[in-house]
């Protein structure tokens, strides 16, 4: 008896180490392969469309840009700034739920399931109501500021009920108040006759992008990635719990105002781009944690080429369902975002 419980607690003790090892070799492997397939996604992305374009002619645009060319025209300033859009938007999204998962430790935390992306979303219906000529820029704070609000809330609605919060009382409170700021942002679209401008946010898609939203968005964008990767490895800490990571001497506190704050400029000025594309946040993280292990220093700049794949991609298929006409690639992304949280949720209830 006592032999059948020492060999059942070694076995345990091998799968916990198992779980908790990290595989660099994973990583680098998805780093070099995921950014060729990245780069080879793009040029597919940039000479596919309405108007199918040689790569050749793609490369000339690029290279030796000529104005006068109407292929180059198409290249430079539709095409070029929707792939390199939808790229940073999706990085963006995969980092910022690789961060929740790991900071809160809740396997189902997104930016769209815990209000980040509804209160980013009603703050933008707010602004083209009452505020209709205001520049990107302040859209672009106005959205951080909505998100903020709405994570602050969904937090504050979901720590009320009686036993503390828990992952399953967050996602039930992210999801009833990001129906109520839908509803609302849907009512002011409505009151103020703003509907078709707030239609593209609704669907979420990369169509839209243009140069003057990149050049303002990616500094925001680069300094949070920049900042996500200096606190992965508190992220790392954290994520084995708070006790854990004070006993290592981690200001648990500080790391998790910083990784809030990262969030909030990694969702928010996405969210002003591209509208409210979910469950980039949720599916990315789990998969590149299941590839490389639960290293953060390895989990995000993977996140970050695996989530940007899954934009790429998922806007060249949006634009093959029914050409020439072009399906949201919100909707797209759902087809399988869907499946994967109610697989999750599945497996946290038999968890408990």
């Amino acid at each position: 008896m006592n032999q059948q419980v020492t060999t059942r607690v070694g076995v345990n003790r091998k799968a916990d180490k198992e779980k908790f090892r990290s595989r660099p070799w994973a990583a680098t492997l998805i780093l070099v392969g995921g950014l060729i397939l990245l780069a080879l996604g793009m040029a597919v992305s940039v000479s596919f469309g309405a108007a199918d374009i040689k790569w050749s002619v793609v490369w000339a645009a690029i290279i030796h840009f000529n104005p006068e060319l109407t292929d180059h025209q198409i290249i430079r300033e539709l095409r070029l700034p929707r792939v390199l859009g939808g790229a940073m938007v999706g990085a963006s999204f995969a980092v910022a739920g690789a961060i929740m998962q790991g900071m809160t430790r809740n396997p189902l935390a997104d930016s769209g399931l815990m209000g980040i992306n509804s209160g980013a979303g009603f703050a933008l219906a707010l602004c083209f109501a009452f505020f209709p000529n205001l520049s990107f820029m302040y859209l672009i704070l106005y959205a951080f500021v909505g998100a903020g609000a709405g994570a602050g809330i969904v937090y504050g609605i979901g720590s009320m009920a009686q036993g503390g919060l828990s992952p399953a009382r967050l996602v039930l409170a992210g999801a009833a108040f990001s129906a109520l700021l839908s509803a609302l942002s849907e009512g002011v679209a409505l009151y103020f006759h703003i509907g078709q401008d707030l239609a593209f946010w609704y669907a979420g898609g990369v169509a839209g992008t243009k140069w003057f939203q990149l050049k303002i968005m990616f500094p925001w964008i680069g300094g949070a990635m920049m900042g996500a990767i200096a606190l992965s490895r508190s992220i790392t800490m954290l994520s084995l719990g708070e006790d854990i990571a004070k006993g290592l001497g981690q200001r648990t506190g500080l790391v998790k105002l910083a990784g809030a704050l990262i969030v909030l400029i990694l969702a928010g000025s996405s969210v002003a781009v591209v509208g409210a594309v979910g469950f980039i946040g949720l599916i990315i993280p789990h998969l590149t944690r299941y590839l490389v292990g639960v290293d953060y220093r390895w989990i995000i700049p993977c996140s970050a080429v695996l989530g940007s794949l899954l934009v790429v991609f998922a806007d060249l298929g949006a634009r093959m369902v029914n050409p020439p006409y072009e399906t949201p690639v919100g909707a797209i992304v759902a087809l399988i975002g869907v499946p994967f949280f109610l697989y999750l949720a599945r497996k946290e209830r038999r968890e408990l």
